[in-house]
């Protein structure tokens, strides 16, 4: 393959206008401030020049071209360097899905494939795809994520009779430190959630800010968590700690607090599960780039398989397609954002899902400030986390809480009524609970599309649990006054002269400006549509219709309407699906509930291997569960 006949697609935003930038380039490419140093050609090969205007870009940065078939980026001598995937390079190969540093940009690096022929087909031929000269297989089901999305649906369909061979799912996993992917990890379903609970400082002991509604593990729910961690502690001869979770789970919420599961506990459990049902068997590391209708009622799935010693391509053909893509990125606050580019200071403001333990290292050895935006289950732990270092350390430690407006009152659902305290609205026992079989799932199920919208905001979403401890050390931190709260709306982030961050915030009086050391970002992930370029494309090349919070349209069942092919269908859940017939939807009782309707689904068109669940089959099931049994 010649330079000349590869391109690669480089996306990232425009510092200025906040433009998503999408432009395709023929290898070799320059990349550099002033066109004028940048090479017009490189070897036979014209150069594709793409200038970057801003100072920490060279005059000649890097250039992208291939050696041997492989994708390279070198640098050229430039003063701030390049980086991959958060690692500095000086030589790198660049792999489909990379994320390149330079500069204050970050450039998604997306080579040329699948090709034109299969982008550009409404419905593809099996024969192309058989003569492409990719790798080619052929599945009944197939599911696109890897995660806890597709886990829990692989979990269903295993345990409703379908055998592992005819399942695949795809996604990726954490590569080692030679771009390789480490054996362990394919049994990890779960690799992507632990990273954001370590990241939001919710580390394997520490308890999930969520209630144990139910178990991703166990499709049963019982026994739950809780009953599990007091069965363990009953027998490590701690028998109050036994008798108080036992109380948690029979008197919760009316005479005590809500029950959350350890982080440990919920992996262990998953790893468990994902032994005993076939998962490193049914999972494939490969990251989806397009999916397709064929031309005999399926889908045709394009994928790379991309390491550090090879890049490779394939399809995947299936009948059922499950999209478990989970949240595309991190929300960042605008305002926040261009502090960053204009400063390059990606240290002192960071986002409570990015790797940001030098902040609580700093706190620990010098004290400080730290300004937090958001509220809810992330900001809430994160206020803990403070407190912690705080009482270790001793240290002269504050935090500022900022926050658009206040909150007095709870949503509320008829005659019940959140909790609010200190701005935090809590969890209550109808939420997500009822979202499973009560009154709350039957109202927004049965509910017109358009009416949906305005129950969901009437209702709110999934907040942090009440939890007496967690709520003291606001209590705690208010009377000792190393915390306080305050309202408006950001007009301005700049550096503060000398050290640290100033927000100015527009208030009831004119202006008010608020010094810190740290500014965290707890204000949450995001799930629109345009932001996951894999759901992106095939909305806009079938004209998919989203609904009201710009989310896919699904049904009932949680089929995305306008994607079926005579007998195939396209299912999908967590947070894309927002606004349909179920609330709670990224947590993992919506996980489940949605694998059920689905399943339930494909068992009523009778689809390859599927066998109906009825109350007998149902209690041999859980028995193999509950023996770690292969459920076939």
């Amino acid at each position: 393959m010649d330079s000349g006949d590869f391109s690669i697609q480089l996306t990232w935003r425009d510092l200025t206008t906040g433009d998503l930038i999408q432009p395709q380039y023929k290898l070799p490419v320059a990349i550099g401030r002033e066109l004028s140093k940048m090479p017009s050609t490189i070897g036979e090969y014209l150069v594709s020049r793409l200038q970057l205007n801003h100072v920490e870009i060279s005059g000649y940065h890097a250039s992208i071209n291939l050696e041997e078939g492989n994708v390279v980026i070198v640098d050229h001598n430039s003063t701030n360097g390049i980086f991959i995937n958060g690692l500095r390079q000086t030589k790198s190969f660049i792999k489909d899905g990379d994320v390149l540093g330079i500069g204050p940009y970050k450039i998604n690096i997306r080579l040329s494939f699948p090709p034109p022929w299969f982008v550009d087909a409404e419905k593809v031929k099996v024969s192309d795809l058989g003569a492409s000269g990719y790798i080619l297989d052929e599945a009944d089901y197939g599911t696109i994520g890897g995660g806890l999305g597709s886990f829990i649906w692989v979990d269903f369909l295993r345990i409703f009779g379908v055998s592992c061979d005819q399942i695949v799912a795809l996604g990726i996993t954490p590569l080692d430190g030679d771009g390789n992917i480490p054996p362990n990890e394919t049994q990890k379903p779960y690799w992507h959630y632990k990273e954001l609970c370590l990241n939001s400082q919710i580390p394997n002991h520490e308890r999930l800010r969520s209630n144990s509604d139910s178990c991703p593990d166990n499709i049963w729910g019982w026994p739950s968590y809780a009953l599990r961690e007091a069965w363990q502690d009953f027998f490590r001869g701690s028998c109050v700690s036994s008798l108080r979770f036992l109380w948690q789970v029979f008197a919760e919420p009316t005479f005590a607090q809500t029950y959350t599961p350890k982080a440990s506990n919920v992996f262990a459990s998953i790893d468990r599960e994902a032994k005993r049902i076939g998962w490193d068997r049914i999972f494939r590391f490969a990251r989806v780039r397009t999916v397709r209708k064929t031309d005999d009622g399926r889908y045709a799935i394009a994928y790379s398989l991309s390491s550090s010693k090879s890049r490779d391509h394939g399809f995947l053909i299936v009948c059922f397609i499950h999209v478990a893509t989970g949240y595309p990125k991190l929300k960042f606050l605008e305002d926040l954002q261009i502090y960053r580019s204009q400063t390059g200071d990606f240290t002192s403001v960071v986002n409570a899902y990015e790797n940001h333990t030098h902040v609580y290292e700093h706190l620990e050895h010098n004290g400080g400030v730290v300004l937090i935006r958001g509220r809810g289950i992330v900001a809430s732990r994160i206020i803990q986390r403070i407190y912690e270092v705080r009482q270790r350390s001793q240290k002269d430690i504050g935090i500022i809480h900022l926050m658009r407006s206040e909150v007095t009152k709870g949503k509320k659902f008829g005659v019940a009524q959140r909790r609010v305290e200190n701005n935090f609205e809590f969890q209550p026992f109808n939420w997500p609970k009822a979202c499973w079989g009560g009154e709350l799932r039957v109202k927004l199920e049965g509910a017109k599309p358009e009416k949906r919208k305005d129950l969901l905001q009437e209702w709110g979403g999934t907040t942090t649990a009440s939890r007496y401890d967690w709520r003291k050390i606001i209590q705690q931190a208010k009377s000792d006054k190393w915390y306080r709260a305050e309202f408006g709306k950001v007009t301005m982030v700049e550096p503060h002269q000398g050290n640290g961050i100033i927000t100015h915030i527009s208030t009831e009086f004119p202006q008010l400006a608020l010094v810190a050391d740290f500014i965290i970002d707890a204000t949450g992930l995001e799930a629109s549509v345009e932001k996951s370029p894999l759901i992106y494309d095939f909305v806009n090349k079938y004209n998919l219709q989203l609904n009201d919070l710009q989310r896919l349209t699904v049904s009932n069942d949680f089929e995305v309407i306008g994607m079926s092919n005579k007998l195939g269908r396209m299912y999908a859940c967590g947070a894309i699906t927002f606004g349909g017939p179920y609330a709670a939807v990224d947590s993992f009782l919506g996980l489940q509930y949605t694998a059920l309707r689905s399943v339930d689904n494909l068992c009523k068109i009778k689809a390859p291997g599927i066998k109906y669940l009825n109350g007998f089959s149902s209690i041999g099931q859980w028995w193999k569960w509950a023996t770690n049994q292969s459920p076939s």
